[in-house]
């Protein structure tokens, strides 16, 4: 098996991949930078990624930009983690639309609400509204105790890594459904360890902000 190399900047979107590949439990070469330093803007990551962007994953000879992309990559990729729902499923449709969602609708909805932007008008935007992508999500996790069901997938990672950053960024609204989802996400290992490894990644790059 080719192993992964992960292009990697802690304490961003790049989180989201951290914690799925400690989902999958595969081995991984970790690529890191610190986005301060500006690592992801010099010569050797733009000729892996031209947008200078996080995160990033280079396997089997070919590289795979964009968060949600790369889970549900590495998700059919290694199957035996059950994290992807199979083409053949019914239960497949639903999952490709969470994965979308997440970058599409919920981060968006996150960003404007985070820096005031005034809404696009409706033809163009690309949610719709913030409040309304906050009760379709909302209406979807209180069904749990997953995005499909009992089976946690790459849906989960994508979509529980934007509800987690945006209640930190107080752009996602205090909700019991989201709260309640968020406590059985951090419940699991791979969580648990992402965060701690992420952490301890963030320090050793950034020993001044650490002390």
């Amino acid at each position: 098996m080719d192993k992964i190399i992960f292009h990697h900047a802690p304490m961003s979107r790049s989180n989201i991949v951290h914690w799925m590949l400690e989902e999958l439990g595969v081995p991984y070469e970790l690529d890191a930078m610190s986005l301060e330093r500006g690592d992801h803007k010099k010569p050797a990551y733009l000729a892996i990624n031209a947008m200078g962007k996080v995160p990033a994953i280079t396997h089997q000879g070919i590289t795979i930009t964009e968060a949600a992309a790369i889970c549900a990559y590495l998700a059919d990729e290694f199957p035996a983690a059950k994290l992807s729902v199979p083409i053949g499923d019914p239960r497949r449709g639903v999952y490709l639309k969470w994965l979308f969602f997440g970058p599409s609708c919920l981060e968006q909805a996150i960003i404007d609400r985070i820096h005031n932007r005034p809404l696009a008008p409706p033809q163009a935007s690309s949610y719709g509204d913030h409040d309304t992508v906050m009760e379709t999500l909302a209406q979807a996790v209180a069904k749990g105790p997953y995005l499909v069901g009992g089976q946690f997938t790459a849906a989960d990672v994508v979509i529980g890594s934007g509800v987690q950053w945006g209640t930190m960024m107080k752009a996602v609204p205090e909700r019991p459904e989201f709260a309640s989802y968020m406590e059985r996400l951090r419940a699991r290992p791979a969580a648990q360890r992402s965060f701690a490894k992420n952490q301890a990644l963030y320090e050793q790059l950034h020993p001044k902000a650490a002390g």
